[in-house]
C-alpha cells in the first residue's frame, strides 16, 4: 500500500486550475520537508490536491504554513529540454493536518473541517474517521514495486 505522512513547510502558494472534462478543480503547492541527513538540504516536492480538497487549499494554506500531510507518492517522467527524461515525485493529497492545531481536512466531503484556526470548537474527533482508499487519479505511475 502506497501511504505518506510527511511534516512540511509550504514554500509557494497554491495554484488552482480545473479539468478540461468535468471542471473538478485541481490545486498545487510546492512544500519542503528536512532531508534525513543533517548535513543534506531540505527535499521539496510538488504536492496536488483534488475536488474540495483543492478548494480548501486555495482557501486555507499560506506561504510558509506549517502542515502534517498525508497522501500517496508517485513518479512522474518529465522530458528535460536536451531530450533525456527526468523522474520527478509528486504527492497526491488525501489529509492536512494543520501544525498547530487538531482539525483535520480530508478529501471526504463529510470529513472536511474547512477552519484552520487553532480554536477548540473547531478541533475534530478522530474516533469515526475512516481512511478513504479510492484512487483520487488514474493508476499510471511507474513505480516497479
Amino acid at each position: 500500500m502506497n501511504h505518506c505522512m510527511l511534516e512540511v513547510l509550504v514554500k509557494k502558494a497554491p495554484t488552482v486550475r480545473f479539468t478540461q472534462d468535468n471542471k473538478t478543480p485541481l490545486a498545487e503547492i510546492e512544500v519542503e520537508f528536512d532531508s534525513l541527513r543533517a548535513d543534506d538540504p531540505p527535499c521539496v516536492i510538488k504536492v496536488v490536491g483534488w475536488g474540495k480538497l483543492a478548494e480548501e487549499l486555495q482557501n486555507s494554506v499560506q506561504i510558509n504554513s506549517k502542515l502534517v500531510i498525508e497522501g500517496r507518492l508517485r513518479m512522474n517522467t518529465v522530458p528535460r529540454q536536451d531530450g533525456t527524461k527526468e523522474k520527478q515525485a509528486e504527492f497526491t493529497l488525501s489529509r492536512i493536518h494543520p501544525f498547530s492545531s487538531n482539525s483535520t481536512i480530508s478529501s471526504t466531503p463529510s470529513q472536511t473541517q474547512s477552519n484552520f484556526k487553532s480554536d477548540s470548537t473547531n478541533s475534530l474527533n478522530n474516533e469515526g474517521l475512516k481512511w478513504d482508499s479510492s484512487p483520487l487519479v488514474p493508476d499510471t505511475d511507474d513505480i516497479p514495486f
